[in-house]
């Protein structure tokens, strides 16, 4: 969906008792006045943001320094609103766009030189969101509804060729429904946690959030070597499974209007798969969204889906203090992360309530340090006019003084205390 979302924050985490953690968004010299709307991080180490004005940034020593990749050729006007990092060389970047100004772009040599690997051919296509598992090369790209139809490219080498979903039940069949080009988070993915049978790695699914005069819902088709493929039909014996389709399951967030609805979904990681049991038995969904016209309306603004992989999904008993686009786990932390024009939340309890993170004016935070975060990948986010932030932890203990560490995407929290994140605003 053609909006512009523009967001800049700082995060603030209760712990256990015993040590203090002070955690901080401490902002980084992006070299950029460009609108970041992409980040995408591999060991928190190595990182790629993206924006406005072909704008794409890297860094391999944790943002220390960000380098200012070349701009693919022809994109120097392009809005890139997602990116996908692989490793130090290797990352592709979405431009946003109507028509041919829907893009994907790819780099192998830590962005020199950048090929294309895809433009929107249909005047009237506007890309969204994409996801690649890196093992199995499989993809998907979802665009706007085009002729009554959600746009879903699926791709099985990498991205090196796509094919469109033409499958029936990805039509619209008169409802109102379109997904949001926000953060790069329509569709979902999640680390894989400590135990699970496959190793490590990141799984995404065929599945999307979107939103609209329709309502929100979960558009999902369980498949392909990188999860489960099976999903229990409903009104039949345990025994039967539903053919692999695109299953449209309501979400219980802000409904309506053109601005309202699902614009970020993450995963959480519960436990080892088995062969038989489905893919929502080891993943636990959270949504975020509401209304962006309205951004201080919290209703309707986060659900959660606990046991059955987005079947079905329940309302935050206390949901975040307004519209928020980007949502992330922390699975150091056991909390949840989300952010919006209007400020930060925290759940610790999997997404049934939500905490507002204040900044601290007497420690020297800024009054507006909680807001305005376009995107989150941690320990990183980045936000208008160039800025990154990237959170990391110190312990104060009595008696050793102060000892700093990065906090990764899997989190370094430890033992208690408060945790204080602070955004320094030069």
């Amino acid at each position: 969906m053609r909006i512009v979302d523009k967001v800049v924050a700082t995060l603030v985490v209760l712990l256990g008792a015993g040590t203090v953690l002070q955690a901080q968004f401490a902002i980084q010299n992006s070299g950029t006045a460009a609108d970041l709307r992409g980040i995408d991080t591999v060991d928190g180490k190595v990182a790629w943001a993206s924006g406005t004005n072909g704008t794409v940034l890297r860094t391999v020593d944790g943002g220390e320094h960000w380098l200012t990749c070349a701009t693919p050729a022809g994109a120097e006007k392009l809005d890139f609103r997602g990116v996908q990092a692989f490793d130090a060389k290797t990352a592709i970047v979405m431009s946003s766009g109507k028509g041919d100004l829907s893009r994907l772009y790819k780099t192998t040599d830590g962005c020199a030189t950048w090929a294309l690997l895809l433009k929107n051919s249909d005047p009237d296509g506007f890309f969204d969101a994409f996801w690649l598992n890196a093992i199995y090369g499989e993809g998907m790209l979802l665009g706007d509804p085009v002729r009554g139809q959600f746009t879903v490219l699926k791709t099985v080498d990498g991205g090196v060729t796509w094919k469109r979903d033409q499958s029936k039940s990805l039509k619209l069949n008169g409802v109102s429904l379109a997904a949001f080009a926000a953060s790069n988070s329509s569709i979902g993915r999640a680390s894989r946690g400590e135990g699970d049978t496959r190793g490590p790695g990141i799984d995404f699914f065929p599945g999307f959030v979107t939103g609209g005069k329709g309502g929100p819902f979960l558009i999902e088709r369980w498949e392909g070597r990188s999860r489960s493929k099976v999903r229990f039909s409903e009104g039949r014996s345990a025994g039967m499974f539903l053919t692999p389709g695109w299953n449209r399951r309501a979400i219980p967030l802000a409904s309506g209007a053109d601005s309202t609805g699902a614009f970020a979904l993450a995963l959480r990681y519960t436990g080892s798969p088995c062969s038989d049991c489905g893919f929502g038995t080891y993943w636990h969904l959270v949504v975020v969204g509401g209304d962006y016209t309205k951004p201080d309306e919290r209703t309707g603004t986060a659900a959660a889906s606990f046991t059955d992989g987005g079947w079905t999904w329940t309302a935050a008993d206390t949901p975040p203090h307004g519209y928020r686009s980007a949502v992330a786990y922390d699975a150091g932390a056991k909390m949840w992360i989300t952010v919006g024009p209007n400020g930060t939340d925290v759940s610790t309890d999997d997404g049934k309530n939500w905490s507002a993170l204040k900044p601290d004016v007497a420690r020297g935070e800024a009054a507006d340090a909680d807001r305005n975060w376009n995107a989150l990948s941690l320990p990183f986010a980045v936000g208008p006019k160039g800025r990154i932030g990237k959170r990391t932890t110190k312990n104060r203990e009595q008696g050793t003084g102060i000892r700093e560490q990065d906090s990764r995407e899997q989190g370094t929290f430890g033992g208690g205390g408060f945790g204080l994140l602070v955004v320094k605003v030069p």
